[in-house]
């Protein structure tokens, strides 16, 4: 195991500090967290010891009332169609299932409703692929010619930026449910890139501050040089730094490298409390190397790009007590239920609820426009995230659409109110902790603001 120097003093200071509160300072924005006279999980490896779980940590969500969905009073010759550009190859291939599984519950539940504009929706599903490949721009260029007025993805940022112009460039809506890269903030995408997850400033400054709240006062960091790690990684390394940590490693590697010793011996080298991993699927490899090592998996907190299901990798016990970071609210019991009813074999949910919430803002978007065109969609998808009725699914918020009224769409991911820019302004992060057969479950999330 790595040496972990005494923390006690430190961990005092910043339980009393809270996660919320740094959050709060940090991010603009912050939700009740733990305080100082919380009692710690005696979880982890000595030296460092984090919040317990929440006890509310997926629960099930609140009812949505139901009721006769009124008919359209405009009609299109145009039904909607919608195409997606999600990871079913590469190195983020395990976030595809549970995103197209979005996807398809929300077309379904769309359709079960009536359509859109009189019109069932229709769905047209292309592979992503990753960084290393061409696929999107083929999967894109098909998806184009078929006629869609909105792609909902990459999952990838950095494969989002090979197809971004292009989508944007033809008119049509670019929606994605997973990418956090800051970049996108400012991208001259002609007001039709939009996504419901939100950007790595607030995934950043929560995980960095987590960490320090465990206690770590140190930091090590393996880091995939590509929009999305080295962009997480800044915001990991500033918000640690502000709670008064040091950064004493980061070691990058690039997309397609198999051999990930020399980072790790460096990092290791360097004794860090904790270790960050801001990587894909390559913590395959990397995992087995850092615990072979001596490295404790308390000690290891991963992020949304490879917080998964081990069960199938590693032997048992090899992650048991690590934790990771997944942007969005933990998905409820009854979401679960109608996802895996969708999808049976799903196992993880990450970015579920973020894809669903998708294809309801473009729908519902499409009715209040009375268009399935796409920018007159893009104009209307900040008007149905905020100022209006609160509303959960297609149904309730086309009713009152279809009744003249405001609608406030709040979905599975969380909270959605959009900025100018196309941005999630408010939302939650998830923090999950590792079981004894390498899956993950809920542990506590936090709140912020943009």
């Amino acid at each position: 195991m790595i040496s972990l120097p005494p923390v006690a003093p430190r961990v005092a200071k910043l339980t009393a500090l809270g996660v919320g509160v740094a959050l709060l300072a940090t991010a603009c924005g912050g939700t009740s967290t733990p305080s100082s006279t919380e009692t710690a999980a005696p979880t982890a490896a000595a030296g460092i010891s984090c919040p317990a779980p929440s006890a509310t940590a997926g629960a099930s969500a609140p009812a949505v009332a139901g009721g006769q969905v009124p008919a359209s009073t405009t009609t299109t010759d145009t039904p909607l169609k919608i195409g997606s550009l999600l990871p079913t190859t590469g190195s983020l291939a395990f976030l595809g299932p549970p995103e197209i599984a979005g996807v398809n519950l929300g077309i379904q539940e769309v359709n079960s409703a009536g359509g859109v504009l009189g019109k069932p929706v229709e769905v047209i599903h292309r592979d992503s692929g990753d960084t290393k490949t061409d696929i999107a721009t083929q999967s894109t260029t098909a998806l184009l010619g078929s006629g869609v007025s909105a792609i909902i993805g990459a999952a990838s940022s950095g494969v989002s930026k090979t197809v971004i112009n292009q989508i944007t460039g033809a008119g049509v809506i670019q929606f994605s449910p997973a990418n956090t890269s800051p970049d996108f903030t400012t991208w001259d995408d002609k007001g039709l890139y939009w996504r419901t997850a939100p950007s790595d400033v607030l995934q950043g400054k929560v995980l960095g501050n987590y960490m320090a709240t465990c206690g770590a006062q140190t930091v090590g960091m393996i880091v995939l040089n590509d929009a999305y790690g080295t962009g997480l990684a800044k915001n990991v390394k500033s918000a640690f730094e502000a709670a008064g940590g040091k950064v004493v490693a980061e070691e990058l590697f690039n997309e397609g490298d198999s051999q990930f010793s020399s980072q790790v011996d460096k990092v290791i080298a360097a004794k860090p409390d904790a270790i960050a991993l801001i990587t894909f699927d390559q913590a395959k490899s990397i995992v087995p190397l850092m615990t072979g090592k001596g490295v404790n998996a308390t000690q290891m907190f991963l992020v949304d790009g490879n917080t998964s299901d081990y069960s199938k990798d590693f032997t048992p016990g090899t992650l048991k007590g690590a934790q990771g970071t997944i942007p969005g609210t933990f998905a409820k019991e009854d979401f679960k239920k109608k996802l895996l009813a969708v999808d049976p074999a799903l196992k993880d949910y990450s970015y579920a609820g973020e894809s669903y919430d998708a294809v309801n803002l473009i729908a519902l978007a499409s009715e209040a426009a009375k268009s399935t065109k796409g920018t007159d969609i893009a104009a209307q998808l900040k008007a149905v995230s905020e100022d209006g009725e609160k509303c959960m699914d297609y149904p309730s918020c086309v009713t009152l659409l279809r009744n003249g009224e405001d609608i406030d769409y709040d979905g599975q991911s969380g909270p959605v109110t959009f900025s100018d820019a196309g941005d999630p302004t408010e939302a939650y992060i998830g923090i999950y902790e590792y079981q004894d057969d390498n899956t993950y479950k809920p542990s506590k999330e936090e709140f912020g603001k943009l």
